[in-house]
């Protein structure tokens, strides 16, 4: 075997090798051969090389020869191990998938490692990496409602319409309100975080009451015009229209997206609306909150300065919450719709014929 190897190497592959070797989540065995070709290409020998990289010098003249042979492909690629493969593969992993989409265990509504293990009778690290191979988190599950609003795709395309392709002359409001929100206060101080630990507050509170956060926001520049009320019937919600009305350009229309709460709908909302023709409604369809942009600001909101906080009062509690909208309206960053009603429909399309699929229970025990 040759002691040294001449490796030409160029821009390009440089700049990916000394990526590749700066990393710190690509795994260790594709670092250290990185390291190797870059230092094959300074010109050490097969035994410098693998005395810096604490390795055998035989090891590296393979890892060049696949580099010379197929280049990133040939140290990324991992050949198949040899040797008598696992009984349990052929044997019991189909038996623990199949068990695992269509049985629960006895006494539980989901399947452990644990549980599964004493099932079949093998060992629990088997189960897991059977899981962890074919991505099942039986320990997971995700919420989820299909709309049965008979105006589902006529309201979809309309509002998804508004976001894509907002119309001229005009201003689109994501609107909605956050109702109680509960001003929490802690029955003893939290622990700081520290090295080694995390922040602690304790778990149980005590409550100061609530308050409904108003928020309209434009799509087109993330500007945010909120107030907190002390309730959320339709004389607040006519309030905040009144609010909007003020402190927008009267010159332009005003196309409001909204979910289907009954106080939006109230007689004397839409007496009033009647009487201002620039507001035009657009309704979501039913269960589909996710359709209005507003509430991924109010995701953000409850994140960062609601969820952790320790409020003494409403008014600590409000005071909080608007000085958040300040802060966010001093550089306002609106959220970009990519999704087209075509492809929102479609996937929609494809979960109701799952869900009516036979086999699927409906009963909600």
């Amino acid at each position: 075997m040759r002691e040294f190897v001449r490796i030409e190497l160029t821009n390009d592959e440089r700049e990916r090798l000394e990526g590749m070797t700066r990393s710190r989540t690509l795994a260790a065995r594709l670092v250290q051969r990185a390291k190797m070709i870059l230092l094959s290409a300074e010109g050490q020998s097969q035994r410098e090389i693998a005395e810096v990289l604490g390795c055998n010098f035989k090891t590296v003249g393979e890892w060049q020869r696949r580099w010379i042979a197929a280049g990133f492909e040939g140290i990324e690629k991992e050949r198949p191990g040899r040797g008598r493969k696992s009984w349990v593969v052929s044997v019991v992993s189909q038996e623990l998938l199949r068990k695992t989409m269509e049985d629960a265990p006895d006494q539980a509504t989901h399947w452990s490692t644990r549980r599964m293990a004493k099932a079949l009778g093998i060992g629990a690290t088997t189960v897991r990496k059977v899981w962890r191979q074919h991505g099942l988190k039986p320990h997971r599950i995700e919420t989820f409602k299909l709309s049965n609003d008979p105006q589902f795709e006529e309201k979809l395309v309309d509002v998804v319409g508004l976001y894509l392709n907002p119309p001229e002359h005009a201003i689109v409001l994501s609107v909605d309100e956050k109702s109680q929100i509960q001003a929490l206060d802690r029955t003893q101080p939290g622990l700081p975080m520290k090295p080694g630990r995390c922040g602690t507050m304790t778990h149980d509170y005590k409550r100061n009451g609530t308050t409904t956060m108003f928020a309209a926001m434009n799509t087109l520049t993330g500007r945010i015009i909120a107030e907190c009320m002390p309730k959320h019937r339709h004389q607040e919600w006519l309030k905040f229209l009144k609010r909007i009305n003020r402190e927008t350009p009267k010159n332009l229309d005003l196309h409001i997206v909204c979910d289907n709460y009954r106080t939006h709908k109230h007689p004397v909302v839409q007496e009033w609306l009647g009487k201002h023709s620039r507001f035009h409604i657009h309704f979501v369809p039913t269960s589909s909150s996710w359709l209005n942009m507003v509430e991924r600001y109010f995701r953000d909101i409850t994140e960062n300065h609601i969820r952790r906080g320790v409020f003494r009062s409403v008014d600590d509690l409000e005071r909080t919450i608007l000085e958040a909208v300040e802060r966010h309206n001093e550089a306002p960053r609106p959220y970009i719709w990519t999704a087209k009603a075509t492809d929102i429909l479609a996937k929609v399309i494809r979960a109701r014929a799952s869900l009516n699929a036979p086999g699927i229970s409906r009963d909600p025990h």
